[in-house]
């Protein structure tokens, strides 16, 4: 079995993949501040719980944006689970044409969502991750990364908001009836939702002109839910694409872990 971890700024997902099946997987809140022991005998417990035990994990591939924990996680992967972890290093070990100015630059996420894509849906697409930050990574025709854009993500910009402002208080992100708030809940609502929909159309109508038109839209990332059924843009949603893409990297680089 082939353990794989998403590890962002503010959640971490980890996933089990059973061969090209993914058997379990679970979103935890990430801390930098966790130790080697803290995330091992975590996972182990999670695994337990759907039977599965640290001996059968064969291997383990681990996309990372906070580099604190990077040594963290590989003592983690020694010593519960016997051995090394690969790790997604953009420009490095990767096969995904990186063109842009700085390949080492690109995020190990940025990466794998736009692998995943384009080797599931094809080029040319348009991969908007909903997380921490809301990335919009394009592949264009060639099936090359050419970059993209990085927005605040939606819950962050809220939170900005009602800290920033004395009188606002913080509310659920559900999509309001009206786009004209009749209260102040509403209002936030209004301009949480409808108006973070307007940022994601107007980037992506840019893109797609870049881009030369007929680029798919294909939505990720923990938020994801928030925006799909009001940016008219996104044709579909992925919640696995990336852990999906960490399972077909370590294949690639692990001749023959697919049978596994």
């Amino acid at each position: 079995m082939l353990l794989v971890a998403d590890v962002g700024n503010t959640n971490t997902k980890i996933g089990v993949f059973d061969g090209q099946r993914l058997v379990a997987s679970w979103r935890l809140t990430s801390r930098r501040e966790q130790t080697a022991d803290e995330y091992g005998l975590f996972i182990e417990t999670m695994l337990r719980s759907r039977s599965v035990r640290a001996a059968d994990i064969d291997g383990v591939s681990i996309s990372n944006v906070v580099p604190p924990v990077q040594q963290t996680l590989e003592w983690m992967c020694e010593k519960y689970f016997s051995r090394p972890p690969f790790f997604v290093e953009p420009g490095v070990n990767t096969r995904l044409p990186l063109a842009v100015d700085a390949p080492r630059e690109v995020g190990a996420d940025r990466y794998v969502d736009a692998f995943a894509a384009a080797t599931k849906y094809g080029p040319p697409l348009i991969v908007i991750d909903f997380g921490t930050a809301t990335t919009f990574n394009c592949v264009n025709r060639r099936g090359e990364f050419i970059g993209g854009a990085i927005a605040p993500g939606i819950v962050t910009s809220v939170e900005a908001l009602v800290n920033r402002a004395a009188r606002l208080s913080r509310v659920e992100l559900v999509r309001p009836k009206e786009a004209i708030g009749r209260n102040t809940t509403t209002n936030l609502q209004s301009g949480a939702i409808y108006g973070y929909a307007g940022l994601v159309e107007g980037l992506v109508e840019r893109m797609q002109a870049e881009l030369g038109g007929g680029a798919k839209v294909v939505a990720t990332g923990g938020n994801a839910g928030l925006l799909a059924d009001v940016a008219r843009c996104i044709e579909r949603v992925d919640d696995n694409l990336r852990l999906d893409g960490l399972r077909m990297l370590y294949e690639e680089a692990q001749p023959g872990a697919s049978g596994r």
